[in-house]
């Protein structure tokens, strides 16, 4: 009875953004958009139907000390001779159930928000039917008890947001700066399907309970020898960093800010840009049992975190300032995970998050009060620098000030090492199937033409 009241419990969870993505995705194909006010309460009905199963399943989970909760919901494919299954599964425990709680409460506070922020705005339907996707990504995320599930959700987070990077579609810079999103994160999702595919290689399946060994979160041992997790843990890091935009993808992040304050809020302050920290978390069995990958985590952990430190003081836009300022917690995270305190990292997570989605949104009339203070008083606020700033020669000073304001130059170095090679090859490809093509269509066209030239030649033909 007991399995059977967490089955049931653990649908409503996964169920409850489900719902809400099916009802507004419906009505919108209909061209039945439904009005500001009902959707509002939809959304908050479907957060609170979520929020109280997993705080149920929490509390039982705390009763019963129980550890790991599985919902299996049935093979989908099985390929036997390819030895490829893939079977819907969810999973709570010491990891999934705190992050689940805590997409739950931020995902109601910015729609809470949003329900004024955007108040007879055009798209208010749009960006809650983005939302939506998000909302579900991030649960189904979350809560995922095999690989594929993971790279689901992570795949609808993704998608919701370059839509929102690209909000307001009738400007040309949020547009481009959504396709470049995109485009990282095709990079990033391309590493995690690989990885993918090589751990059921490996394993014969995509189960995070066979991938990690027996025993749940964060006890498990993975089943893999310590070259195999340098190279699948490799490619988990780029998908990782290309989500949360690690270095060297944190180039995107500012043109991130081009979305509404609430998708920013809840993107890259609290739960998307924390999704590559928990793909670290979940596969850290993997990083054990390689001592080069850990060192490897812990130095793009570092050097992101530093990134971020340079590149916020320098902002002049208050969005992009604390978009870095995430990114410095976020690579403070990744070296808490490699160096294996992985608790205080979830705690981290938690802590950062809340934090940082709060300063998002009151971003706006912050800058507000700040400008009417200034009024107030009739003059500048004044602006003390750290006394450490003097020991710095004024040259170096400069340079730290160019390469922040410049954003680290990452932008030029991805699209010249990376992007360049790959447009000669396409442009290459694309020449060389034009010249097929022109010389394939060339043919007919020659004997048609000899045909009208002389038309006798061509038998039942009346001149």
């Amino acid at each position: 009875m007991i399995d059977n009241l967490f089955l049931w419990l653990g649908i409503a969870v996964v169920a409850s953004p489900s719902v809400l993505l099916a009802v507004l995705g419906l009505t919108t194909l209909l061209g039945r958009p439904l009005s500001e006010s009902v959707t509002a309460r939809l959304t908050s009905a479907a957060v609170v139907m979520g929020l109280l199963p997993v705080l149920a399943i929490l509390g039982m989970m705390l009763a019963f000390d129980t550890k790991y909760v599985p919902i299996e919901l049935g093979d989908w494919i099985a390929l036997e001779q390819e030895h490829y299954h893939f079977n819907l599964k969810f999973v709570f425990d010491r990891l999934s159930v705190p992050f689940t709680i805590l997409s739950f409460v931020l995902c109601g506070v910015v729609g809470a928000f949003t329900r004024q922020y955007l108040h007879l705005e055009v798209g208010y339907n749009r960006f809650f039917l983005c939302y939506a996707f998000f909302f579900a990504g991030m649960v189904i995320s979350s809560l995922a008890g095999t690989i594929e599930t993971l790279f689901f959700g992570w795949e609808l987070v993704g998608l919701s947001s370059a839509l929102l990077i690209a909000y307001f579609h009738e400007r040309e810079n949020p547009v481009r700066n959504g396709a470049r999103v995109w485009s990282i994160y095709r990079l990033a999702d391309a590493a995690f399907l690989i990885a993918a595919l090589t751990m059921h290689k490996l394993t014969g399946g995509g189960d995070f309970g066979e991938l990690m060994g027996s025993g749940p979160w964060p006890e498990g041992i993975a089943a893999i020898d310590p070259y195999h997790a340098l190279v699948v843990g490799s490619l988990l890091l780029v998908a990782a960093a290309g989500k949360s935009a690690l270095v060297p993808f944190s180039g995107w992040l500012p043109r991130a800010m081009e979305g509404p304050t609430p998708s920013s809020a809840v993107f890259y302050g609290s739960l998307s840009v924390h999704l590559g920290a928990y793909l670290l978390l979940r596969v850290s069995p993997i990083l054990d049992q390689s001592w080069t990958l850990r060192l490897l985590v812990i130095a793009v952990g570092v050097a992101s975190a530093l990134f971020g430190a340079m590149m916020s003081r320098v902002q002049t836009d208050v969005k992009t300032s604390l978009a870095y300022a995430s990114l410095t917690q976020v690579g403070i995270i990744v070296v808490e995970i490699g160096c294996g305190l992985r608790y205080l990292a979830l705690i981290h997570i938690i802590g950062h998050a809340s934090l940082r989605t709060m300063q998002l949104l009151r971003a706006p009339t912050l800058l507000k009060d700040y400008h009417n203070l200034e009024n107030a008083i009739g003059a500048r606020l004044s602006r003390n620098h750290a006394p450490w700033t003097n020991l710095i020669p004024a040259s170096l000073r400069q340079w730290c000030y160019r390469f922040g304001y410049e954003r680290g130059f990452l932008d030029t170095l991805l699209d010249n090492w990376i992007v360049s090679p790959f447009l000669m090859a396409f442009r290459w490809s694309d020449r060389m199937e034009r010249g097929w093509t022109d010389w394939i269509s060339q043919q007919p066209s020659r004997e048609s033409d000899q045909a009208d030239l002389h038309p006798e030649s061509e038998p039942g033909r009346i001149a």
